[in-house]
Formats: C-alpha cells, sequence, structure tokens
C-alpha cells in the first residue's frame, strides 16, 4: 500500500460511517463503509491452516504475501495515490496480524454506550416495519427481547463487536488505538478529526460538517434494513429518550 492503510473499527451505530463520510472529503483519502476484504481474510486463514491438506506447503511468508496480497488486490485502483482507510467491525480483533502486514497503520475505534446502540438499532427495526432484516436472520418473530438478546450474545452483532474492542483496548497492539466516542464526533468533529490527523500523521484538511454526502441506499435496501448508512447532512448531536423498555435499556 504505496500512501498507506488505516483502519476504522469498534462498535455498531457508533459513528463509522459518518467518519468515513467526513474523512473522504479529503481527496488524499478513500474510505467508506465496512467492506468484504476483513471477511476474506478470515476465509483465507482458514484455508491456510490444517484444515487444508495443503497446508504442509504454506510457510508463514506466504500467509503472510497472500494476506497482504487481499488489501492490494482490492485497492489497486486506489492505493497508488490514496491513503486507504478500511472499515469493519472485526479488525480490533485481529491487531497483532495488522501490526505484522502494516507496522505503519493506526486504528480508529468508535465506541458508543452500548444502551444506546441496542436503543439506535431498535429504532431502525420500527422504522422498517414492514422489512425483515438479514441482521435478525429474516426472522420476523419475537419481540425487542429477542432482539436486544441475539445483538448481545458473544457472537452476536453488538456482543462479538464489544469483545474485540476490549481484546484490542487492553492487548499489546493498544497503542495503534484511538478511541472515538460518538458523542465526541457529533459533538465536536472538528476536534475529533484534528486527533484523528495528529495520530496517523497526515496534515490537517478543512473538512464542511454542514455539507455531508453519504449513503449506501442499495446495501441496505438488501440488507432488509433501509437507513443503516444514510449520514444526515449536517453533523449534530440530537438528544432524545430511549425507546428501549426501561429494564432492557438499564441492562447495558
Amino acid at each position: 500500500m504505496q500512501h498507506g492503510i488505516h483502519f476504522i473499527s469498534g462498535l455498531p451505530r457508533s459513528g463509522s460511517t459518518l467518519l468515513a463520510a467526513l474523512l473522504r472529503q479529503n481527496p488524499r483519502f478513500h474510505t467508506r463503509m465496512s467492506g468484504p476484504v476483513a471477511g476474506w481474510f478470515g476465509t483465507m486463514l482458514n484455508e491456510m491452516s490444517g484444515r487444508n491438506e495443503y497446508e504442509v506447503f504454506i510457510s508463514d511468508a506466504q500467509r503472510r504475501a497472500v494476506l497482504r496480497g487481499l488489501f492490494e488486490g482490492y485497492y489497486h485502483d486506489v492505493h497508488p495515490h490514496k491513503v486507504v482507510f478500511d472499515t469493519n467491525r472485526s479488525w480490533c480483533s485481529r491487531l497483532p496480524a495488522l501490526a505484522e502486514l502494516f507496522p505503519d497503520a493506526r486504528v480508529i475505534c468508535c465506541v458508543r454506550h452500548v444502551g444506546w446502540i441496542m436503543d439506535s438499532i431498535e429504532r431502525l427495526v420500527r422504522r422498517n416495519r414492514f422489512r425483515v432484516s438479514r441482521m435478525f436472520n429474516f426472522d420476523s418473530g419475537g419481540t425487542v427481547y429477542n432482539r436486544i438478546g441475539g445483538l448481545a450474545e458473544p457472537s452476536g452483532l453488538v456482543g462479538f463487536s464489544l469483545n474485540a474492542v476490549k481484546e484490542a483496548y487492553y492487548g499489546e497492539q493498544s497503542d495503534r488505538l484511538l478511541v472515538v466516542t460518538y458523542e465526541s464526533l457529533c459533538r465536536s468533529p472538528a476536534a475529533v478529526l484534528d486527533a484523528v490527523y495528529a495520530f496517523i500523521g497526515e496534515a490537517p484538511f478543512a473538512h464542511d460538517f454542514d455539507n455531508l454526502v453519504y449513503d449506501e441506499a442499495e446495501f441496505d435496501d438488501r440488507l432488509g434494513m433501509p437507513g443503516l448508512h444514510s449520514v444526515a447532512a449536517k453533523v449534530c448531536h440530537t438528544e432524545r429518550q430511549p425507546l428501549l423498555p426501561p429494564d432492557l435499556f438499564a441492562r447495558f
């Protein structure tokens, strides 16, 4: 990656798409919502393990080259002239590997109080009341307690992400992690971006916080969750009351 690569990770509904929308205003940067590279990364690790009868012919050097090649191939038309930010919640669980593949890479970790994450997801569910989402295995049954309980499981959308963040935060590569709270990003975007630029060693850029343009309508529609990656035109923080039942919100 000639101009470098960094990563955006953390918790869902915590500002990663908003951060990507802001960063992509800089013509030196390439970023968007979560992409496929992290999934390929895990698949290739599995396929180069002992489950493959030809694993005996694969050296660690070849493993590193193959995994790095996933990024080189996917971003081949981008990285010759731009800094890449690859977004995925699973990157926080891959810090040791990322540190070896890309020694200069940093991870921007977006976080938010888990109760508000759950509330945000449930708000989308109710907004799309006539859709059934892949997020819940296209199952229209159950209640808010079933949905939130599933999200909180260790393998669930929120539970896995939270465990991955804690793994990164308390791990040996934690110095590569910049934690950004959703509230800070919405209330003080200029200060947050100043911190991001300083952390990755890039020159500051004048961002426009009142005219954002970013949406992934086709992806969200296929997921059965329209609006999941829609970004408001103006960066701001809106106070609201939770719509989760009080006992469920208090659990988190």
